[in-house]
């Protein structure tokens, strides 16, 4: 009651046209936020997390909007916002273009759940969900990386099962696996905090699980605390200690999600970031910037100096392998952008679920088991695989425009703490 006795008292005293705003904007964030937990109540997996008045939750609840009238609503909602280029202030600018894109997204994925020929291409998803024109790349463009492999693994067997049995030297032993983790974890933390200003009580609880479609995940829960979460469902190779490190917590998602709270949540009120809808335009930006956020907190040669002298020892493995597995890793790395096509093939339905398997099996040089686990994660998120590795690039194009250390950090952190999505970027 006070506050709307304060706003009235404010309104009567004269407020400016920029503050009226504002608080018009305020409301819109308001309406933003109902609608994306409205939307959650369809899809379980959609709100990522929230950390918003229990009530707001509860009202949206209760209103039990279906997904046509949440269309609806946010179709008019969003003729509502301001124009993007009537807005002179950067963040307001941000801010406004922000909710625009973040409602486009909001309506494609409530169509979507309807279903029938509501279903989305794959590049459909990639324009509409992450704002974003995802690069197309034909399979046999891979081949060439998987003959380098294939050279460089010679022995018996197929190319797969040599991969397999090269990987196993590198898997950590369970019972090392926590050890292993705290080690890589704390590293990037004390990396990533000497360029960025981290909150005083941010924390973390890290949890092992079974039965998932991803490897690593973070639950952010509001307050700078993170639940990260690691899949054991199979073994973990030694470069995925720091490699999930980084991406799920330093300067990674657990980062980014704890500075978009404080600068824009807390500090400016906000609240349409107090909610993160997982299809959506700010995936882009979290995925992209917790992948290269790795390079970030480990330039150069830095990642595999610190896995050869400190990790490798830490997991019992022989730092003797260091080299060869650097090799290996680079070639592999090369076949990132295939797990897209095949993606894309699948969800465009140009080829059935087995074909998709051994697709799998082939350019991921895994076994049938690890490809049904990788099917299963693009039957459940779709074209939601582009963010790891093309919002990466992204990511990289724009942080590697400065040329210092710290001028990429800067740049770096200001993506972290502001509205940027991928078509504002670079504003």
């Amino acid at each position: 009651m006070k506050k709307f006795l304060a706003i009235a008292f404010v309104l009567c005293s004269g407020l400016s046209a920029n503050a009226a705003a504002h608080q018009s904007m305020d409301e819109m964030a308001k309406q933003y936020v109902y609608l994306v937990l409205a939307l959650g109540e369809h899809d379980g997996g959609y709100v990522d997390a929230y950390y918003g008045p229990e009530q707001w939750k509860k009202d949206a609840k209760s209103k039990g909007w279906n997904k046509q009238q949440i269309i609806d609503k946010a179709k008019k909602l969003q003729s509502s916002l301001p124009k993007v280029a009537s807005s002179k202030n950067k963040m307001d600018k941000l801010r406004t273009h922000y909710l625009h894109k973040q409602l486009t997204a909001l309506m494609a994925h409530a169509k979507a759940l309807k279903g029938g020929k509501n279903k989305l291409s794959f590049d459909e998803q990639s324009r509409l969900l992450y704002d974003t024109k995802a690069p197309h790349n034909k399979l046999a463009s891979f081949d060439q990386a998987l003959t380098e492999i294939d050279q460089l693994l010679k022995g018996e067997g197929t190319l797969p099962q040599r991969v397999q049995a090269y990987r196993k030297q590198f898997e950590i032993p369970a019972d090392k696996l926590a050890k292993v983790f705290d080690r890589a974890l704390q590293e990037c933390r004390d990396r990533t905090k000497v360029f960025v200003e981290l909150l005083e009580k941010e924390n973390f609880t890290l949890e092992y699980v079974k039965n998932k479609p991803w490897g690593g995940y973070n639950w952010y829960k509001g307050d700078a605390h993170s639940l990260i979460q690691v899949n054991t469902d199979f073994p973990t190779a030694i470069s995925r200690a720091v490699d999930l490190g980084c991406h799920e917590g330093y300067p990674g998602h657990h980062t980014y999600n704890a500075l978009l709270e404080d600068k824009l949540v807390k500090k400016r009120g906000w609240m349409e970031y107090s909610v993160y809808p997982l299809y959506s335009p700010q995936s882009l930006i979290a995925e992209g910037s917790a992948n290269y956020g790795i390079k970030m907190a480990f330039p150069g040669d830095d990642k595999v100096k610190f896995e050869k002298e400190v990790l490798f020892p830490l997991a019992g493995i022989d730092p003797k392998l260091s080299d060869g597995y650097q090799r290996y890793s680079k070639l592999a790395g090369k076949l990132s952008y295939a797990g897209n096509e095949i993606a894309r093939q699948y969800i465009n339905g140009d080829i059935d679920k087995e074909q998709a398997i051994k697709l799998s099996q082939k350019y991921g040089m895994t076994t049938r088991e690890r490809a049904e686990q990788r099917l299963s994660f693009i039957e459940g998120y779709g074209a939601y695989v582009i963010n790891y590795n093309w919002g990466r690039d992204l990511v990289k194009e724009y942080i590697e425009q400065a040329k210092t250390n710290e001028e990429r950090w800067a740049r770096f952190s200001k993506l972290l703490s502001s509205p940027r999505i991928p078509s504002s970027m670079d504003w």
